[in-house]
């Protein structure tokens, strides 16, 4: 299955002339890449094809509801986020954001959204005084996310941000200084933790059902059909940073943290871009690293936009193998624990609850003051090693890290 609409928005608007690389790919994944174009920005698309929009408005929520603010109206957030909301028994949507005028009265017609709280890019900043409105749910492209997390923070609205947080460790820290400094909660959308299978393999982990733990796999991988940077957002620099890492490969990152229950203490990674490959005129195709962790295990990462689709994480250890295939799907998820010659195939519940948990554990972090199990500081540690995996695949060499991430000088 393929996580998502890899053609959701087209988003592009770059400044004049090439402004320094992103620091995401500073130091790596490959010098042959292009830099990054400065002044990326939010523009208005049409409608995604395919989205079908509720027939009558969601119920009303109980009096604590905490009510999102949806700024990206493209494929994930039409066709997989917002349709969730009415599942979640503490969220609701309240306001969307679009540079599209007819999709912003047609979204907010089908969800029930009033006029006055449907918002261009450019009107953004009303938004501040929206009361209907307690946290902005960041829907767009990654190169984007930074910008627009710290625009909410100025609002004075909590944040959610899609996955990654953005494109390199410098804009991560900028967010959550923002954080701070406007004193509102900041989550990062990783929704896998709020998955059934997810969660019943991260409780498997630290009961040491596989014994002690050798070996990660994981590889996140499809092949995209013809275009270019022009057409979609995925495979633009400056709109997506070094390609699938970030992208589809950030799940076999986080389930090899999440598995392992520590950090890796040093990476060495290998990177491939085909020559004259339109697809591949800004990005990389594929990536492929190996952690090592304190204990001795290894994690072997692979992710791809060019080979035939795969969503698999595999966990050995001395006495058993846990595998996930597909690991990380929107549904469908299949889990099976294999110790000896017993083998058992776990059924811990519906994937698709994943996306009203995730909400509804932001809102009890909003309402509540509950701790958030994915914070914008596991963004940044995050891609802190995504940049070490780009500088060990641009080098050639291992990339020797800190217990947060931080490469050793």
């Amino acid at each position: 299955m393929i996580e998502h609409d890899v053609t959701r928005r087209r988003f592009m608007e770059a400044g004049a002339g090439a402004a320094a690389a992103s620091a995401v790919l500073a130091t790596g994944a490959a010098a042959a890449l292009p830099q990054r174009l400065g002044g990326a920005q939010a523009i208005g698309q049409p409608m995604p094809n395919g989205v079908s929009l509720p027939k009558t408005w969601p119920s009303p929520k109980r009096a604590d509801s905490v009510g999102f603010a949806i700024v990206g109206l493209g494929g994930y957030a039409l066709n997989q986020m917002m349709p969730r909301f009415p599942q979640a028994a503490r969220a609701h949507v309240s306001a969307i954001v679009s540079g599209n005028p007819d999709k912003l009265r047609q979204v907010g017609d089908a969800y029930g959204v009033p006029p006055e709280s449907r918002y261009s890019y450019e009107t953004f900043a009303k938004i501040a005084s929206d009361r209907r409105v307690d946290a902005v749910y960041i829907v767009l492209p990654s190169g984007l996310h930074a910008d627009w997390t710290e625009r909410a923070f100025a609002a004075g609205k909590h944040v959610l941000c899609e996955k990654p947080m953005a494109l390199s460790s410098a804009e991560c820290e900028r967010m959550i200084a923002a954080s701070r400094r406007a004193n509102r909660k900041l989550m990062i959308a990783y929704r896998a933790h709020f998955e059934p299978y997810n969660m019943q393999a991260m409780e498997l982990m630290e009961q040491n059902a596989v014994g002690q733990l050798r070996l990660l796999r994981t590889e996140q991988s499809y092949r995209m059909g013809p275009t270019s940077p022009s057409e979609n957002w995925r495979v633009n620099r400056a709109l997506a940073g070094g390609g699938p890492l970030e992208d589809y490969g950030l799940y076999g990152l986080q389930a090899a943290l999440y598995l392992a229950r520590e950090m890796p203490e040093r990476i060495s990674a290998t990177s491939f871009r085909p020559a004259g490959d339109p697809r591949f005129a800004e990005i990389l195709a594929h990536v492929s690293a190996q952690l090592r962790f304190p204990s001795g295990a290894v994690a072997q990462l692979v992710t791809s936009y060019d080979s035939a689709g795969g969503n698999i994480v595999l966990a050995r250890g001395a006495t058993g193998s846990l595998i996930m295939d597909p690991a990380t799907s929107y549904s469908g998820n299949r889990m099976v624990l294999e110790t000896g010659r017993d083998r058992r195939e776990f059924t811990p519940g519906d994937s698709t609850v994943q996306f009203a948990r995730q909400l509804d554990h932001f809102a009890d972090a909003i309402r509540d003051g509950a701790q958030i199990r994915t914070p914008g500081e596991m963004g940044l540690r995050d891609l802190r090693l995504i940049e070490a995996i780009y500088a060990s695949a641009e080098t050639g060499r291992t990339v020797m890290l800190n217990p947060d991430g931080t490469r050793k000088s």
